[in-house]
């Protein structure tokens, strides 16, 4: 039987950076081929970056993905790799409007085009807002050996371009992905990729962005799924990585160009099918690599970590900074902010600012420091009750006014050491706080980015205990002070305040924010699911009335099925209210 071996390069892709991505291909493309690699796939739209959302409608961009796609083709052949054929997912444009697609390269030409059939519109996808969808169907006859491409939301949907491929015979299946994490994503797609493997008749190779674009991560995760249904490698996740399998194939001599469209609602789109012939002999026979065994995912904890971990750093080193900086108050959320800072950055890089009022505790400041210590961070304390009593006196405030301005004097004390520093400012919010309004606009919801944004605090919680305990696994101090996670949760902006004065246990207001906002359950849902209807009432009108302070929060880290911002979009001005009729 042919053999073939197989690259997947699961890379961290920049969008804009057209020349640097395409070097990027270049390299990992010479590397595969030293290792021996005859066909080498890379993830959807990797030369542009992914998403490039309104990038897409201009041309000199799209002009500039299509030279770049000429360009690497005569530069892999200079390079020693014109014999690969090597799979670049880019951004197109032709006569029908801008496409998502895959071109083939091979001998120093683009051999070959592929633009995505399935637009996603739905959650953060805006695809059928950007992208033609495609029709035409090539596939190439490689070493004896028939090759279909397919573009990520391919294979989400019944009845497109991986049936069509199962139709007319092929012996392998390339898919490009930029497929976002989200929690127990994994669940779904390794079945997935499963399924449509048996559905092609062949094995598919699976590859899949990593690394973040703004608030989404791509977890990687690439893999190969045999025709029978066995998952035979895998790449690790939050990762860079090569992977490489050997292939032994039936090769199936197929010919069809017809894709039967019979009527009915699963009736089959109406496919061109090009069969391009590059190398119709098979390889001679040689030693295959050693298997390796797959990858194991990770579990939910170190996952959503190491998610968390990825956005950060993708986001502050792809925008341009090398440090951070944001308040140390003592409590979890900053705490867990530091921690995913210090892995994803550095400890140099955090500068942590304690910003004692008159109503800070002693514990709160002296965690604050043990949390500096532990990390090995940069510390300093800044006061503001001098600031704050300037604006109590002079606007005589009271009240929630008087709570309020400490925490914009804060954000305004952060916001000047940036500017001062060079320093990109964190917001240490969670998700609970976020869908309750439990937060200052212009106070602690400044900064350029939100690390834990879509972290429900039982979450943070989990997260926090997670990482101590994977510290002392590792024989490292944990960094998280045990104060920080077993105290009551406090603003402090008024004396003995504590969240569950103004807010439901912490337990029972994520598991109705949850049914509320992840599963768009009404209020006579969660009466029915057995919460009790004044709490359930209130949940959902504080949920209802903080829409404008999420649409000026910063961006962070999707990690939820629906997070605030991209996922869920709901008018500012909005007289609908989900309670009792």
């Amino acid at each position: 039987m042919p053999q073939l071996r197989i690259a997947l390069a699961q890379v961290n892709a920049c969008v804009g950076d057209i020349a640097g991505n395409s070097s990027m291909v270049l390299e990992w493309t010479r590397r595969a081929v030293q290792e021996g690699a005859h066909l080498v796939a890379f993830p959807e739209m990797v030369l542009s970056g992914y998403p490039v959302e309104d990038l897409a409608l201009r041309k000199s961009f799209a002009a500039a993905n299509l030279a770049e796609v000429e360009q690497l083709a005569r530069r892999l052949q200079d390079a020693g790799c014109g014999d690969a054929l090597v799979v670049v997912g880019h951004l197109g444009r032709d006569d029908q409007g801008p496409r998502n697609s895959a071109s083939l390269l091979h001998g120093g030409e683009v051999v070959a085009t592929y633009h995505k059939h399935h637009l996603p519109n739905y959650g953060v996808f805006d695809e059928a807002r950007y992208f033609a969808p495609g029709f035409d169907l090539p596939i190439v006859r490689f070493h004896g050996l028939d090759v279909g491409v397919v573009i990520c939301e391919d294979i989400w949907q019944n009845g497109g371009p991986v049936a069509a491929l199962g139709q007319v015979g092929v012996d392998l299946v390339v898919c490009l992905n930029g497929s976002p994490y989200e929690r127990a994503k994994d669940d779904v797609r390794t079945p997935l990729v499963v399924r449509r493997a048996a559905e092609a008749g062949a094995p598919m190779a699976y590859v899949n962005l990593v690394g973040a674009q703004d608030e989404l991560v791509f977890d990687g995760d690439s893999m190969i799924a045999a025709a029978d249904g066995e998952i035979t490698a895998r790449a690790p996740q939050f990762a860079e990585h090569l992977l490489l399998q050997d292939l032994d194939l039936t090769a199936g001599g197929h010919t069809s160009t017809t894709v039967s469209s019979e009527p009915g609602p699963m009736r089959m789109p109406a496919f061109d099918v090009q069969r391009i012939v590059l190398e119709p002999k098979p390889l001679p026979s040689y030693e295959p690599l050693p298997p390796a065994p797959p990858a194991e995912p990770l579990d939910d904890e170190a996952e959503v970590w190491g998610a968390l971990v990825t956005g950060l750093r993708d986001y502050v080193h792809k925008n341009g900074f090398r440090s951070v900086t944001f308040g140390f108050s003592g409590g979890i959320d900053s705490a867990v902010v530091a921690a995913l800072a210090a892995d994803a950055l550095g400890a140099d890089a955090v500068h942590g600012v304690s910003m004692p009022s008159s109503y800070s505790s002693e514990h709160s400041r002296s965690d604050a420091a043990e949390l500096a210590e532990r990390i090995g961070c940069h510390f300093e304390v800044q006061p503001i009750a001098d600031m704050v009593e300037v604006y109590v006196r002079q606007l005589e405030l009271t009240g929630l006014a008087e709570e309020n301005v400490q925490a914009r004097a804060r954000g305004m004390l952060l916001m000047a050491l940036s500017n001062q520093r060079g320093h990109l400012v964190l917001a240490t919010g969670n998700k609970t706080e976020l869908a309750v309004g439990y937060s200052t606009i212009y106070g602690d919801a400044v900064g350029a980015f939100a690390p834990i944004k879509d972290v429900p605090k039982t979450l943070v919680w989990k997260l926090a205990k997670w990482r101590n305990a994977d510290a002392e696994k590792r024989g490292e101090v944990p960094p998280i002070p045990e104060n920080s996670i077993t105290k009551p949760p406090s603003a402090e902006l008024r004396p003995g305040q504590v969240d569950q004065d103004s807010l439901p246990e912490y337990d029972v207001l994520d598991v109705v924010l949850d049914g509320y906002v992840e599963g768009d359950r009404s209020y006579a849902d969660l009466v029915a699911e057995g919460f009790d209807a004044e709490l359930v009432e209130r949940v959902l009108q504080l949920v209802d009335r903080a829409e404008y302070k999420r649409r000026q929060y910063p961006p962070g880290t999707k990690i939820t099925f629906k997070a605030f911002g991209r996922d869920r979009r709901l008018p500012l001005t909005n007289r609908w209210r989900e309670i009792a009729p």
